[in-house]
């Protein structure tokens, strides 16, 4: 007999996450028809950044490697480019079969790139191999709650000291069991209704059969399941990617060729002007300075309300640091507001918490006082902290950091009286290899671009212990426990509350400091039309097309 269907409870994502400011209907800019011969011959240029690893789904948690993953690849779900709302996509059907299980059936007809089909085993094998520890990928903890996942994994004893990791009893979860070619199971520790959704991630993409048979020829031309399929490259300057016309999805793309420009934001805004590339997800400050962007690109510039934040980070292994005083001293000592207007035109909002605005499940407030500018109180937490020598701040100075980044160490010297400094590198890469490393010793630019839309996914990956995101080292067993506690409540409502109390004691902590929202301006060529933002800040590659 068929096992019985239960019900659990599911966060509602029907919110409408991409705010268009002068786009057409559908959220979609560029007016005019698409042409199919020119989108059969011609090659659009977009831009990207060099990606920090090579690319693996279960290794790429950073936006540049992430918007070529999502390229190449499509998992059991997939988030509709409009609204962001979750979708069947690989997935024939996914159901909850038992409270703390669910059963997923496969389409039948997908293929990877290479021609072999995408079977159950192809997401098995990749999601074990991604959470076994030795392997090192980024995006291991994303399986925290599947049953068996403390037996693959081992969390290093003393961090970035001598002693190494213990090897792991075992190679693969418990939890994970294929039934068929077409069907597999997966259990948890305890119930976890929104994991469902979670699965469009990247973390959570099928590998193909080549990667575990032949991984260098895989990581020299990477094979995917997903609308594109990969080229070449040209490491630091571009990549190249093509439809792969045996994709089995609902988004089809119409162009069939498409290159990943690397290049800096500024010199990415002449080209854009100059019609010399055909699409930029974020405007640089000089563009956004004045409102020039609405002279230079006349018709061919937009808005979008996407789920990001900018934030600063602290490497909480360094002891200077440890001062909980000197944390929130720092963040009291911005005015949000003053450099939103003075750099931004006053497109941010100041950042009351950890979330975003429109986020589903999150409420506005977590950060309470500490995120209040209040020169008087940081000058005596300040004082009271401690600290010796000046600050300083690092990032790189393209992508339009080097303006906001002068003018908050600049509110942070005339308020705590003390020298701060912007440390800038050439590229963001530098700024990765040192947070990876945990070698760094500066105040880090830092920030989250959301990868599905749920509160959950601002607080786990990056305040968890050993969250797939958490790069400063921070650590408190008791918002481990309420972070527990929110994933496995028995309803939404309870879920939010408890995710809002862990983002408050986050706060009380400080481990990074909230700055404000991050919307994108974006741009594109006079050729193109049907241009979309997507909710992860990417152009929609389904529904652009060449005039």
């Amino acid at each position: 007999m068929r096992a019985p269907r239960w019900t659990a409870a599911v966060i509602p994502l029907s919110i409408a996450l991409v705010v268009a400011g002068c786009g057409g209907g559908d959220g979609e800019s560029g007016g005019g028809a698409g042409d199919p011969q020119k989108n059969e011959n011609t090659e659009i240029t977009v831009f990207g950044t060099e990606p920090e690893r090579p690319l693996v789904p279960g290794d790429t948690n950073e936006s540049g490697g992430s918007k070529i993953i999502d390229a190449l690849f499509t998992g059991l779900m997939d988030y509709d480019p409009g609204t962001g709302e979750p979708r069947l996509a690989n997935a024939e059907s996914f159901e909850l079969t038992k409270p703390n299980e669910y059963t997923v059936k496969l389409k039948k007809d997908w293929k990877f790139h290479d021609g072999t089909p995408v079977l159950a085993k192809n997401y098995v094998d990749a999601w074990n191999y991604t959470a076994y520890s030795p392997n090192g990928q980024q995006q291991a903890s994303f399986f925290a709650q599947i049953q068996g996942f403390d037996d693959v994994f081992t969390e290093d004893p003393d961090q970035d000291g001598p002693k190494k990791p213990p090897t792991p009893p075992k190679k693969t979860m418990s939890g994970l069991k294929v039934i068929d070619d077409y069907t597999f199971t997966i259990t948890f520790t305890k119930p976890h209704a929104i994991f469902k959704t979670k699965t469009g991630y990247t973390a959570y993409m099928p590998m193909p059969d080549v990667f575990f048979t032949d991984k260098e020829s895989y990581l020299e031309h990477p094979v995917g399941n997903g609308g594109f399929e990969y080229v070449d490259r040209v490491p630091d300057q571009e990549l190249r990617i093509q439809r792969f016309d045996g994709y089995r999805g609902a988004d089809k793309p119409k162009i069939n060729h498409v290159k990943f420009r690397f290049m800096d934001s500024d010199a990415a805004y002449v080209d854009i002007k100059g019609n010399q590339l055909d699409f930029l997800d974020t405007l640089p400050p000089q563009a956004i300075a004045g409102n020039v962007w609405q002279q230079d690109l006349p018709g061919r510039a937009d808005i979008a309300d996407v789920l990001a934040n900018q934030t600063i980070s602290f490497p909480l292994y360094d002891k200077k640091y440890q001062s909980v005083d000197f944390r929130h001293a720092v963040s009291m000592a911005i005015n949000r507001q003053e450099v939103i207007d003075a750099i931004y035109e006053g497109t941010r909002k100041p950042a009351t918490g950890y979330g975003v605005p429109k986020l589903p499940g999150w409420e506005p407030g977590a950060c309470g006082k500490w995120c209040e500018y209040n020169p008087e109180e940081a000058k005596k937490l300040f004082d009271k902290s401690g600290w010796q020598g000046g600050i300083e701040i690092t990032s790189n100075a393209d992508g339009g950091h080097k303006e906001w980044v002068e003018a908050v160490c600049g509110q942070i010297e005339n308020t705590l009286g003390v020298d701060c400094t912007f440390v800038p590198v050439q590229e963001f890469g530098e700024v990765r290899e040192a947070i990876n490393a945990h070698t760094m010793t500066q105040i880090y630019r830092s920030g989250w671009l959301a990868d599905y839309a749920l509160v959950e996914n601002f607080l786990n990956p990056i305040y968890r212990t050993g969250g797939s995101s958490n790069d400063n080292g921070y650590s408190n067993p008791e918002v481990d426990a309420k972070l527990e506690a929110a994933d496995s409540a028995p309803t939404e409502e309870e879920a939010f509350a408890l995710y809002h109390e862990a983002e408050e004691m986050i706060a009380e902590d400080m481990p990074s400091v909230p700055l404000w929202n991050n919307p994108s301006i974006y741009a594109w060529s006079d050729r193109l039309t049907h241009v979309r933002m997507t909710p992860k800040r990417e152009l929609d590659l389904s529904t652009v097309e060449v005039k």
